[in-house]
């Protein structure tokens, strides 16, 4: 059984985001909320989206903009703690995405036993950040130091908010990460968090890994779903279950319930 097998199991999965409140330090932080203000949106996002019936949750720090490539330690400290106080909460898989840095991701996996992680770990992009250049042979390392080398790696490999300055196809890239890197799935996104990947870019990344699974990263649909899920092995969602589709705003428990009914009308029932 695959790591990925082990996870999620053989269905395609529906994996959820959990936006947290912007940690300390960063420019949107609410002071006045402080702490104790993110654990409370964050529970309430992970309740309903539970009870909506997701197969997994992904604790992300999509509001720390603008974003870092190593991130601050304040960001990294918050989202253990956060995860920390809702475990026993957690009822479905859960993985980490600590924007855009792979270390952190690791090493808040490793503190809160989180099984998946989400990153950008391979290639060379130019970003709204700066040059991107991950070095994905350093985080795998590092995960193995911290006690993570079994958590799944879910390689991003079409980045949001940058291009690549790899001028071979996506395919060929996406192989190349399979090939050098060995993620445990590969992700295609849209050009920005909440835009959809286009259709035939998972395509011809599904052609090219008929043996690992393609997940739809970003932007999918209550009404484009069941045709994603024709092609790829999963979804990553957070934009569409929020109220009126708002990457910012709360999950909406309608919108989410909404959802997985026709995800499991896609999936045969399951």
């Amino acid at each position: 059984m695959s790591r990925f097998q082990a996870v999620f199991g053989a269905k395609k999965p529906i994996i959820a985001m959990v936006h947290l409140g912007a940690s300390p330090g960063a420019p949107l932080h609410d002071a006045a909320r402080g702490i104790e203000g993110i654990v409370a949106g964050a529970r309430a996002d992970l309740h309903a989206l539970q009870a909506a019936g997701v197969d997994a949750v992904m604790f992300g720090n999509e509001n720390d903009r603008p974003y870092e490539l190593k991130v601050d330690t304040a960001a990294s400290a918050t989202m253990a703690y956060v995860v920390g106080r809702l475990r026993d909460e957690i009822t479905v898989p859960f993985g980490i995405n600590v924007l855009w840095d792979p270390q952190a991701c690791f090493a808040v996996a490793a503190a809160t036993g989180a099984r998946f992680v989400r990153e950008i770990f391979t290639g060379t992009y130019a970003s709204d950040m700066g040059i991107w250049a991950p070095d994905a042979g350093a985080a795998v390392r590092y995960a193995h130091r911290v006690g993570a080398q079994d958590v799944a790696r879910l390689y991003n490999v079409s980045a949001e908010f940058a291009d690549s300055l790899d001028r071979r196809s996506l395919p060929d890239r996406a192989r190349s990460a399979v090939f050098s890197s060995i993620p445990d799935a590969v992700l295609v996104s849209g050009t920005i968090t909440g835009e959809a990947a286009e259709m035939r870019d998972l395509e011809s990344v599904k052609r090219a890994l008929p043996n690992t699974p393609v997940l739809a990263n970003t932007g999918v649909k209550h009404d484009t779903v069941a045709d994603v899920l024709a092609v790829a092995d999963g979804v990553i969602i957070g934009s569409a279950l929020k109220y009126n589709g708002d990457t910012w705003a709360t999950v909406d428990p309608d919108r989410a319930a909404d959802f997985m009914a026709r995800v499991r009308a896609a999936r045969g029932g399951k």
